[in-house]
C-alpha cells in the first residue's frame, strides 16, 4: 500500500453499492420479496448481504439454494421488477459522497457496477448524483462482471491516450480491487461498505480509506 503518498489521477472509477450508497436494506427487501413469492424460506439479513457483489444472477442463485435452482430465471425476473421499483426506498448516500463528488467534478468520473446499467442510472438519478458521472458501465454482460478486468478495459477505450497510472478504481470489495489490478490501474478500497474490512486488506489495494472524503488528500 502507498497510503502516505498522493497520486495524480485524471479518471476516477467508482463502485456503487457499498461505496457510494448504502443499499443493503433495499437489496434484502427485494430478495426477501422474491423468496416469499416462490414460497421459499426467507434468509437472514447478513446471509443475503454476504451474497452481494457478483451480480444479481449470482445473488438470486445463492439465495434460492441448489434445491430451487430450476426457479432461477423466473426468480431473477421477479427480483428485477421489484428492485427496479424499490431501488431507493431505503438506500442512502454514504457520508461525504456528495461533497467528494463535487470536489472532483473537474475530473472524469465513471461508475462501474455489476448492476444492470438502466438500474444504475435510475439509482443515480433518484439519489441526485447522476450529473457527476461522465459514463456509467453496468453489469449487463455476464462475462464482463467484476473482477474480470474487462469492464475497466472497456472504460479505458473511451479515454484514449490516458495513462493507466492516472486512473483509480474505488470500491468496498475485493472484487473491485481485483478488477483494478487486472486492468493495471490504481486501486483504493473503502472499509465502511458492504464488503468486509478483512477482505479489503487481504486484497492489498494501493490505498485503504475509512471515509470517502479521504480521497481529497490522496488525489492531486
Amino acid at each position: 500500500m502507498i497510503n502516505n503518498k498522493t497520486v495524480n489521477v485524471k479518471l476516477i472509477i467508482f463502485d456503487l453499492d457499498g461505496t457510494l450508497i448504502d443499499s443493503r436494506r433495499d437489496i434484502v427487501n427485494a430478495v426477501s420479496f422474491t423468496l416469499h413469492k416462490f414460497g421459499i424460506r426467507e434468509k437472514g439479513f447478513e446471509e443475503i448481504i454476504s451474497y452481494v457483489g457478483t451480480g444479481s444472477r449470482d445473488l438470486i442463485r445463492k439465495s434460492l439454494g441448489e434445491s430451487n435452482s430450476g426457479l432461477l430465471d423466473k426468480a431473477i425476473a421477479v427480483f428485477s421488477d421489484y428492485f427496479s421499483a424499490h431501488c431507493v426506498d431505503e438506500s442512502r448516500l454514504y457520508p461525504h459522497v456528495l461533497e467528494t463528488l463535487e470536489f472532483f467534478k473537474h475530473k472524469k468520473i465513471v461508475l462501474l457496477t455489476n448492476r444492470h446499467r438502466t438500474l444504475a442510472e435510475k439509482t443515480l438519478e433518484l439519489t441526485g448524483i447522476i450529473k457527476y458521472f461522465d459514463r456509467i458501465e453496468g453489469g449487463d454482460e455476464v462475462a464482463c462482471l467484476k473482477p474480470s478486468g474487462c469492464a475497466v478495459e472497456k472504460i479505458l477505450k473511451g479515454y484514449p491516450g490516458l495513462d493507466k497510472k492516472e486512473v483509480m478504481i474505488v470500491g468496498d470489495m475485493d472484487i473491485d480491487v481485483g478488477e483494478g489490478k487486472k486492468a493495471g490501474i490504481i486501486t483504493c478500497g473503502v472499509t465502511y461498505g458492504i464488503g468486509s474490512r478483512e477482505d479489503i486488506i487481504k486484497s492489498s489495494p494501493d490505498f485503504i480509506i475509512d471515509g470517502l472524503s479521504r480521497l481529497k488528500q490522496i488525489i492531486k
